[in-house]
């Protein structure tokens, strides 16, 4: 059989979480690149698992993808993990997974724990359409500026905050947001601290000023989307846009709905181009 590399997910928080599969592959691989091998060994340990572990992180996966890929060519099969959750998902493992396919060796997905999703699925917001979004840059003022560009987005927006920064990550929320934006605060999931919370970015600056074990641990932030009008009913922009598309192109009936209205652009076009396929 030809090598392979398998991406396996791994828990977050409770061991219970490992998967029989994922237990099964990295004891029958002949390595485990892991993003920190000393995180790493608790779990193997946990489960029994005694195949060796090389350190594959964002400082050397340059480096260490040769030696990797030169197994797999050899015929040796290669497991990937990172030290929680599903690799690449805000963890090192592209690279490696790129040069994989590059030479032709086939990447199977070991599904398991994503914190992003783990949050996403109990804080009670839309996830019918939703962006996961990483970390925000630790400097303030990249902060911000990345924050104005999702302002208006009305799809759930995902973060992974760090702790020293999330009461300033939340603050500068408020500042871009509104305080009246809905968000849902999950900390240390699966964990015996395990936080998840829904209230407005007001009420969590409150929250984390108030309560500083909240400073602490693994963080999700997920935010609820952007409302998509303003300042009129739905329906009133429907008829609006609509009369407009009689005699306009969805670029100019968008454009003369946002100058009349004050809606975003943006919003009135996304909106003009649904009704547009639904008459179709």
């Amino acid at each position: 059989m030809s090598a392979q590399l398998f991406v396996v997910a791994t828990p977050i928080g409770h061991l219970d979480d490992m998967t029989f599969r994922a237990i099964d592959i990295l004891k029958s691989v002949s390595v485990v690149a892991a993003e920190d091998t000393r995180q790493s060994a608790q779990l193997f340990k946990h489960y029994n698992i005694s195949t060796p572990l090389t350190a594959c992180h964002d400082h050397n996966e340059s480096n260490k993808i040769d030696q990797l890929l030169q197994k797999m060519l050899n015929g040796e099969s290669v497991a990937l993990i990172s030290d929680a959750g599903t690799p690449l998902i805000s963890d090192p493992g592209f690279k490696l997974v790129r040069a994989a396919q590059e030479h032709g060796i086939r990447v199977i997905p070991v599904p398991g724990a994503c914190a992003a999703i783990a949050a996403l699925s109990a804080v009670g917001l839309p996830s019918d359409r939703f962006s996961f979004e990483g970390f925000l840059p630790s400097k303030a003022s990249q902060r911000i500026s990345q924050l104005e560009k999702l302002k208006d987005e009305t799809q759930t927006l995902i973060f992974y905050e760090a702790p020293h920064r999330i009461l300033a990550c939340i603050q500068d929320m408020v500042q871009v947001f509104g305080e009246d934006r809905p968000v849902g605060f999950a900390r240390e999931i699966t964990k015996t601290f395990e936080t998840i919370k829904k209230m407005t970015l007001k009420q969590l600056v409150t929250l984390i000023e108030n309560d500083h074990n909240q400073q602490k641990g693994e963080i999700v932030v997920v935010v609820g989307g952007a409302s998509a009008e303003k300042d009129m009913e739905q329906d009133k922009l429907d008829e609006l846009l609509k009369r407009l598309l009689q005699d306009l192109s969805v670029k100019a009936a968008s454009q003369l709905a946002a100058d009349l209205t004050g809606i975003k652009k943006k919003v009135a076009y996304q909106r003009a181009l649904e009704l547009t396929q639904h008459d179709q």
